[in-house]
């Protein structure tokens, strides 16, 4: 299939009217876009995390903040084939960080315990089959958040699983889907904030145009 030309080609990935490679301050510019961009998109849901603030923690705010940033890259020409990538990554961005930034505070401080589960039940509106352990400490004490890693199809009330929690209490505890798995891998959230990185920084270098 024969690749587009002319303006179909300039509209989807962006002019680039440079000759050879592209200026480095222009590199330069695309590079701050893309790491500042990834940085404000974390900002709001990784800062809620840390200051315990559930209304933060959501990532909704982080959202508006991708979609803000996506509608910059279009109001200086970036390809409309960069747009797309770039919003989705945004939005992934804005839910996963502040769950990132929970996995590393439990990393950093997080305390493993038993807990003796109570009932389980399946949400209907989660994964489906994923099931959710209310649980309490030993003492009797309830947890205020139900439990799923670990919650397999076999746990019944009465039974002990684990969790890992925070002892200042700015994260919400979660289940240990197995014995000595104290934390979860960080693998995706850091490979979807690199390559919307990545991208944005791509689209702002493509989209310079001689007028400008």
């Amino acid at each position: 299939m024969p690749r587009p030309k002319g303006p179909i080609r300039a509209a989807l990935w962006g002019p680039a009217e440079y000759g050879g490679g592209p200026p480095h301050w222009l590199v330069a510019e695309g590079l701050a876009v893309g790491l500042v961009g990834a940085v404000v998109i974390a900002g709001p849901g990784v800062a809620g995390t840390l200051a315990g603030s559930a209304m933060l923690r959501t990532g909704e705010a982080g959202v508006v903040v991708a979609l803000g940033l996506v509608l910059f890259l279009g109001v200086i020409g970036a390809g409309r084939a960069f747009l797309g990538v770039i919003a989705v990554l945004g939005v992934s961005w804005a839910f996963l960080a502040p769950k990132a930034a929970s996995e590393a505070v439990l990393l950093w401080r997080g305390q493993a315990q038993s807990v003796v589960v109570t009932s389980v039940a399946t949400r209907g509106d989660e994964a489906p089959g994923r099931r959710y352990c209310a649980v309490r400490h030993a003492d009797g004490t309830p947890l205020s958040v139900k439990i799923w890693r670990g919650c397999e199809s076999t746990t019944g009330p009465g039974d002990t699983i684990g969790i890992v929690y925070d002892p200042e209490g700015q994260v919400p505890p979660r289940g240990i889907s197995r014995p000595g798995a104290l934390s979860q891998p960080l693998t995706e959230p850091i490979g979807v904030g690199a390559a919307l990185g990545a991208l944005s920084a791509i689209a702002v270098v493509r989209s310079y145009r001689l007028a400008s």
